[in-house]
């Protein structure tokens, strides 16, 4: 089945709901009372004529308490990349991390599934003889809840799994390439002291490609419930919740480590504010960049006042498929354990990153507590600083998980 596209020339995302706490999977479905992060989502076309950004997010993400999946994708050429993108790629990414090995590392696992988006929207073109050509940068970031040694075996396996449900049953889009199922169930285990998170990151250029297994019991399908719809770059507003019937989720023992796998191609970058310092967890990929300019003449390309064949301004993104030889889909990856000076992250297109700089982006939001606030906040200081580009910004704000008492 081909995928469907909304009539509007500009992209949209996915609209953003409310629960009070559990979002069985649902795509920008904010957690009121969340225990340890919230989502803010802004928006903005600015000067452009249309919008061509997209963002998607996922509380919980995979069913487990304390994950999640953020993303923001900056299209070009058209918005049929970047819109989607905001509404698959989190699929592609539950695919991948379901039909990895054991062994596989995250950092490979989103390698994988950039390749495996990146192919789709090349296919896509094909099959609309070239009228869907538009590409988009992407920058994701997904919170993983692991043990010491990055496994997860707080997920008991269990027999006899049930039938599967969509991560977002909702949803209007089809790819029609079966990019696998959403949130599973899993067996509810909560033990253990909080331990201490040790602070490090660790970077990777050139991941490789890999993949992962879990042995899950599946959910029976939750029904679609209406929603209301929120207006773009405005705060979420209250909507029915699902009955949650047949839906688990996993709670993990209290001493995990909170981990923050970031990957992005192109310009779209993520920033984490740690202990007062601005910490860029991306990797900005432009024409002006010498080892970026240098992949590009050595593949046979050329780089012209700082674009891609006089064209492009970014040498990675996921889409342009007429530009694959030297704009390709492999991202930049970082690992960061989160720890108790990790205050929160901002994802953002290049539309607030051509205006203000990172370190001065995290001051003008350090004191503001809410999420939803902090990213309209930057999103009018973009428009007020006359930025030229679309503008999407998303800010989670981290919050400490709860110290279980200790006894005497």
């Amino acid at each position: 089945m081909a995928p469907r596209f909304s009539d509007s020339p500009n992209a949209r995302s996915k609209s953003i709901t409310t629960a009070d706490l559990d979002t069985y999977g649902i795509l920008n479905r904010h957690s009121t009372n969340h225990p340890t992060f919230q989502v803010g989502v802004s928006e903005d076309k600015g000067t452009r004529r249309t919008m061509e950004d997209a963002h998607s997010f996922v509380v919980d993400f995979d069913s487990i308490r304390g994950q999640g999946f953020f993303a923001v994708f900056d299209g070009h050429a058209g918005k049929h990349a970047a819109e989607w993108c905001g509404n698959h790629f989190h699929e592609y990414l539950l695919e991948a991390i379901h039909a990895a090995s054991p062994s596989a590392q995250i950092p490979d696992i989103l390698n994988k599934t950039f390749q495996a988006v990146d192919d789709s929207l090349s296919r896509m073109c094909e099959e609309s003889d070239g009228k869907i050509h538009s590409g988009c940068t992407a920058v994701t970031a997904f919170l993983r809840i692991e043990d010491e040694d990055g496994k997860q075996s707080f997920i008991l396996p269990v027999e006899s799994p049930l039938s599967e449900s969509p991560v977002n049953p909702e949803s209007d889009d089809s790819s029609g390439l079966n990019p696998g199922s959403g949130a599973e169930s899993a067996s509810v285990q909560d033990s253990g002291d909080e331990g201490k998170l040790a602070a490090k990151i660790k970077k990777s250029k050139s991941p490789l490609s890999s993949g992962r297994s879990r042995i899950r019991k599946a959910f029976k399908k939750i029904g679609s419930s209406s929603r209301a719809a929120t207006p773009r770059s405005a705060s979420p507003v209250d909507a029915p919740e699902p009955t949650g019937e047949g839906f688990t989720i996993t709670i993990p023992p209290d001493a995990q480590r909170r981990v923050l796998y970031s990957a992005n191609a192109g310009d779209a970058r993520g920033v984490l504010y740690r202990a007062g310092k601005a910490v860029r967890l991306t990797y900005d990929h432009k024409g002006t960049d010498k080892q970026e300019a240098k992949r590009i003449t050595d593949a046979g390309g050329f780089v012209l006042s700082g674009r891609v064949n006089g064209v492009l301004a970014v040498t990675r993104s996921l889409g342009d498929t007429s530009m694959k030889e030297f704009v390709v889909g492999a991202p930049y990856t970082t690992e960061t354990e989160l720890c108790d000076e990790d205050e929160f992250l901002i994802l953002a297109c290049d539309g607030l990153w051509d205006v203000i700089n990172d370190q001065s982006a995290c001051e003008l939001i350090q004191n503001v507590e809410d999420a939803q606030a902090a990213s309209q906040i930057l999103l009018q200081h973009a428009l007020t600083q006359h930025t030229t580009d679309n503008v999407t910004v998303v800010v989670v704000r981290f919050k400490n998980p709860v110290q279980q008492p200790k006894t005497a």
